[in-house]
């Protein structure tokens, strides 16, 4: 192709803390085995937030400018030779990972643990794989997914964070009838509501310190009660915020009348003194579900686990949940799920777009739960 017949495209390229830019870049004909996708919605995620705000992620740093963005959907506007399940114009949705398929990982079917995986928009690996944040991209095809056909652009891009919670779910074996709490909401944790209440849970309460937020889960249905954690000083020693758990339990579930506790707990927040109360809050013989990413080292109530058998697991990103994903975004069964959009936003103005991500109110007041970014407004 010579320089004259270059097409360009739109991306929006991070080089550093909130130094983010609109920038045209070529695009190439998708290769073997790759699709080429025209991005129409991608969702921002907390991990995008926090490569805008720090240039890094955890230990993952910037290394090089990096495209974000791996909540995506979109319609496929070319496909490389070898590709026979996909066609142009079909609607479908990205599933951001690229795993090695050759390792014991993912020779097992828990390509999430790949260790040679590149996952769009992750500093994590070198030479980065570039996200969504941009107008076309090519992906190899076993990692699209087409959609149903009742399900919009804008839902499909919640398949990727929603593939978290239904991973999550599978290594609980959550079943319809069992009581669940949820710490945390923000949108992980109204999709672990809406996934718990889908899959028949008798009863889904939440838990956090932001009012607004859990006014919204009860007020959309996502959660039957709520609870608003009191905001108090740091603990001084670690006995002591030990101790503030505990005590903390007690009131939440004299308050939900369980004092038994909660068949699954889902840990969405990452915060050290949550993760301390989920041990406390599940039942004897429950599960404590470890989903968000915060706090590094934690000191945890071991004895209060292991003596009533209570199974602390982690969970990492998903493996094989898209299909269920994106036929439970279809299906109406996650009932009033698109309200967890709030924002949206045309890729020209990713960087506003970050900062009300960051601030969590929009000009208005109003708050901001999920954004999209859509190839114009």
């Amino acid at each position: 192709m010579s320089p004259a017949t270059v097409q360009l495209q739109r991306a929006a390229v991070l080089h550093g803390p909130r130094d983010l830019r609109l920038e045209e870049r070529p695009f190439w004909p998708p290769q073997y085995n790759y699709a080429q996708v025209a991005i129409q919605s991608t969702g921002l995620c907390g991990s995008d937030l926090h490569y805008y705000l720090e240039g890094r992620n955890g230990d993952f740093a910037l290394q090089a400018p990096l495209v974000l963005g791996h909540e995506s959907a979109g319609v496929i506007t070319a496909v490389g030779p070898g590709v026979t399940n996909l066609a142009i114009g079909q609607r479908v949705a990205i599933e951001a990972g690229v795993m090695c398929k050759k390792c014991n990982y993912c020779q097992a079917g828990r390509y999430n643990l790949c260790k040679d995986m590149q996952f769009a928009s992750s500093a994590k690996t070198f030479p980065h794989l570039d996200g969504t944040l941009q107008d076309r991209m090519n992906h190899p095809a076993y990692a699209i997914h087409p959609l149903p056909d009742n399900c919009s652009f804008d839902q499909a891009a919640l398949a990727e964070p929603l593939s978290v919670l239904i991973h999550a779910a599978r290594r609980a074996k959550l079943a319809s009838g069992q009581r669940v709490l949820v710490f945390g909401t923000g949108s992980i944790g109204i999709l672990a509501c809406a996934l718990a209440n889908a899959y028949g849970a008798s009863r889904v309460v939440a838990i956090d310190i932001n009012e607004t937020r859990l006014d919204f889960a009860k007020s959309h249905g996502f959660a039957s009660q709520t609870y608003c954690l009191p905001k108090v000083d740091k603990a001084r020693t670690p006995e002591e915020q030990l101790r503030r758990a505990k005590d903390n339990v007690s009131a939440i579930l004299s308050k939900f009348n369980e004092p038994e506790g909660f068949d699954v707990v889902f840990e969405c927040t990452g915060a050290e003194p949550c993760i301390q109360m989920s041990i406390h809050a599940a039942v004897t013989g429950g599960k404590v579900m470890l989903i968000g990413m915060g706090s590094r080292n934690v000191m945890l109530p071991l004895s209060a686990a292991a003596l009533r058998e209570v199974d602390i697991q982690g969970s990492f990103r998903y493996a094989n949940t898209y299909p269920e994903a994106l036929k439970l975004l279809g299906s109406g069964k996650l009932r009033n799920v698109e309200k967890l959009i709030t924002h949206r936003v045309p890729l020209a103005d990713t960087t506003r777009a970050f900062e009300l991500l960051a601030r969590g109110k929009d000009e208005n007041g109003n708050m901001v739960m999920k954004i999209i970014i859509g190839p114009s407004s």
